[in-house]
């Protein structure tokens, strides 16, 4: 039986993951159900989650701990804000605003990239790895429903241009989890803290959708 660190913090936050998944507002977003302002509005609040997990990358590249794992390849932000200005305008700064879950979700981020390096990778994992995983069926949906061109403006945040390998790329990432510098508490606490980012995003998730309820 597989033992390692990658391995359960996979299990043990497999039913968090499931919720967010299967979130109502993201079902009707992948459904098609909702229009390119609920997509915007998401992709929004994206931006201030990686703005504060790129924000601390820099400082914590040297960290024994988190730093094995800040990739230049990852980093998100200048795609986000490429997607925006596609989505919003060239003016998308004025009107961004951040939903009281968003600002939660993005506090809690800064709180561990400042003061505890271990949970910074937690928010880390369940965001990237996503994003190289679920993520692309999103691209894929948004393409499709809102005629967004593959891999294009709208939908560049979901494109890692720079990991020609995405499979190989994960299993040297889940390679870094299992080799993380933590004591077994430690990594009981950093599964705790997976757990956590998961529930912060489904909050978000809730927010949206009531803000753009699906039409009976």
């Amino acid at each position: 039986m597989d033992s390692s660190f990658s391995t359960l913090i996979r299990t043990a936050s497999h039913q968090q993951h499931v919720e967010a998944e299967t979130s109502t507002f993201m079902s009707d977003l992948l459904g098609g159900g909702l229009g390119v302002d609920a997509y915007a509005r998401y992709t929004e609040q994206l931006w201030f989650v990686y703005e504060a997990l790129e924000a601390a990358a820099g400082r914590l590249a040297a960290d024994p701990v988190a730093g094995p794992f800040v990739r230049p390849e990852l980093l998100r932000l200048a795609s986000l804000e490429r997607d925006l200005a596609h989505l919003r305008g060239a003016d998308w700064r004025t009107g961004l605003t951040a939903l009281p879950a968003t600002e939660a979700y993005a506090a809690r981020v800064r709180e561990c990239a400042e003061e505890w390096p271990a949970g910074y990778v937690a928010h880390h994992y369940t965001r990237y790895l996503g994003d190289l995983s679920g993520g692309q069926i999103i691209r894929d949906k948004a393409e499709r429903t809102w005629g967004f061109a593959r891999k294009g403006d709208g939908v560049r945040f979901y494109v890692f241009e720079e990991i020609s390998n995405p499979a190989a790329f994960k299993r040297e990432y889940r390679d870094l989890l299992d080799g993380i510098r933590a004591d077994d508490l430690e990594k009981q606490r950093v599964v705790a803290e997976c757990k956590r980012a998961f529930a912060l995003n489904t909050a978000v998730f809730r927010a949206l959708g009531e803000e753009f309820p699906l039409s009976a």
